[in-house]
């Protein structure tokens, strides 16, 4: 069966902008008491938006120390849990590890395999949104643009240029905090709508076997 094609690029610039967190609600957490707010509202979802972020390798001789980020996210707010601080650590650790959250995201086959040896913990409770579209008849990676598109009905747009810098700094920028947190917030609004949208859909026809041809009829004497 032919794979249903995702809004292009194009057809989600002719939606309603993304309507993202403002700047109040993106927390990069600092001081013992950021920790411990930010523990609490946390441990108190069921669901999270999920996503990381890893400094870019330019060269094969480059040695990949990522992710270096961790991206938490409510409907309402999102968390930056940047793995050089220890507190950060031991915070992304109790939640990806935590079987009662589940943590919603897109293309998290890497986060998978790379977040269980930097974090030294297995992780639980994972769903990865593009399998739930690619049981609808899409294709493998669907991604948080299109998803958004067909969830939300709005144009998320993504910047090329913030995403592929220095995730490893000490100190996000601005555009950086904003990209990072709105991947694991539209995560987190998608999976809050797409038992909806899943109701709406027409059901996937089941793969059927090919008929076995029935005997063939006797030439008459």
């Amino acid at each position: 069966m032919p794979r249903i094609k995702p809004p292009s690029k194009e057809e989600s610039a002719l939606l309603p902008s993304y309507a993202g967190l403002p700047d109040s609600a993106i927390h990069v957490p600092q001081t013992e008491a950021d920790f411990a707010l930010a523990r609490q509202r946390l441990l108190s979802a069921t669901v999270l938006g999920f996503d990381t972020e890893s400094k870019p390798l330019f060269h094969s001789s480059q040695t990949d120390t990522g992710p270096h980020v961790v991206q938490l996210a409510t409907e309402q707010e999102a968390w930056l849990l940047q793995l050089h601080h220890p507190q950060a650590v031991e915070l992304a650790r109790e939640v990806l590890a935590h079987a009662g959250i589940c943590k919603a995201g897109f293309g998290l086959d890497n986060d998978r395999h790379a977040l269980p040896r930097k974090l030294g913990v297995e992780l639980h409770n994972i769903l990865d949104l593009d399998r739930v579209f690619k049981r609808h008849g899409y294709g493998a990676s669907v991604g948080v643009r299109a998803a958004a598109a067909l969830v939300l009905g709005q144009n998320f747009r993504k910047s090329k240029k913030t995403s592929t810098s220095n995730w490893a700094v000490r100190q996000l920028s601005e555009a950086q905090r904003r990209y990072a947190a709105h991947d694991a917030h539209a995560a987190a609004r998608v999976q809050a709508a797409l038992a909806g949208w899943e109701h709406r859909q027409p059901p996937v026809p089941a793969p059927g076997r090919r008929p076995r041809p029935g005997p063939q009829a006797q030439p008459q004497a």
